[in-house]
């Protein structure tokens, strides 16, 4: 199935026994986004807490991913199993959904999707709502994980990407938190950015609440050289980087890959490899 898919898809399939509606909406988010849809959801969808069900409590950087079993047992009480469909949205449009598109894509679940626009746009096309509060039932999932190293990246390799000409770092926070003009949402956080890394804002990839088309996608990665053979995202905290990921896989079938720590962990574990200029 199509990684991004649209209303009308969706209104079509809900009938779909083996189909699971994923809201993940943020409960706030440092982007300072807000949402016009507070307190609804698609109807039966399944509420997610991102922070709660899918990070890791022990690290020291926020959005880390779990280790297998634990992602496991997450999606188990969602009542997720490895034949389900899963359609994931959030009340921003495009924001957290993206996130935990690619960590069920890392865990090596094979249909899942985003819904583009999000809640948003269900509401603007008038499909079936209700309040946030009322949950659908449904027995524990047996979800297995067949975890996909190649599409996480760790520090280790980040130290080593510059060696290698043929793989693109892209950091999709502002330009100017990756210029240093701006700062860092995070106290105490140097702004900055990756040596050797491209600026792709978030924004940049969006028309509003929804992807833009692919041929506008196409002019947006233009500036990355033509002849990579991999990509590696990053961002503040791992989040964002999963919509500038998502984007690319509309129109490239390449390798790539994200970097989990992203930049809180690289500005305080490597605070003398910091550049301040535009790449």
């Amino acid at each position: 199935m199509n990684t991004l898919i649209s209303v009308n898809w969706l209104s079509k399939h809900l009938d779909d026994p083996n189909l699971i509606i994923l809201d993940v909406s943020p409960q706030s988010n440092i982007s300072g986004l807000k949402t016009s849809f507070e307190g609804v959801k698609i109807k039966n969808a399944r509420r997610v807490n991102l922070k709660q069900d899918f990070s890791d409590h022990s690290s020291s950087f926020p959005n880390t991913i779990q280790e297998p079993d634990a992602f496991e047992k997450s999606a188990r009480a969602l009542g997720i199993s490895n034949q389900n469909t899963l359609i994931i949205y959030d009340n921003l449009g495009i924001y957290t959904a993206p996130r935990l598109w690619w960590l069920f894509k890392t865990m090596g679940h094979k249909n899942v999707a985003v819904l583009d626009g999000g809640l948003p746009e269900w509401c603007i096309q008038h499909q079936a709502i209700e309040d946030i509060n009322i949950q659908p039932t449904y027995s524990i999932g047996n979800f297995t994980a067949n975890y996909q190293s190649d599409v996480v990246t760790l520090m280790p390799k980040m130290l080593h990407h510059h060696i290698e000409n043929s793989i693109a770092v892209v950091d999709a926070r502002s330009s100017g938190r990756f210029t240093g003009e701006a700062p860092e949402p995070r106290e105490g956080l140097s702004s900055g950015h990756i040596p050797n890394s491209y600026n792709i804002p978030f924004k940049d990839v969006l028309n509003g609440h929804s992807y833009k088309s692919k041929e506008d996608l196409k002019n947006v990665f233009s500036k990355i050289p033509q002849d990579v053979t991999s990509y590696i995202f990053s961002c503040g905290s791992g989040l964002t980087a999963c919509i500038v990921a998502l984007a690319l896989h509309q129109i490239k079938d390449i390798p790539y890959s994200v970097y989990d720590g992203s930049w809180t962990e690289w500005a305080q574990c490597q605070p003398n490899y910091i550049e301040k200029s535009y790449i």
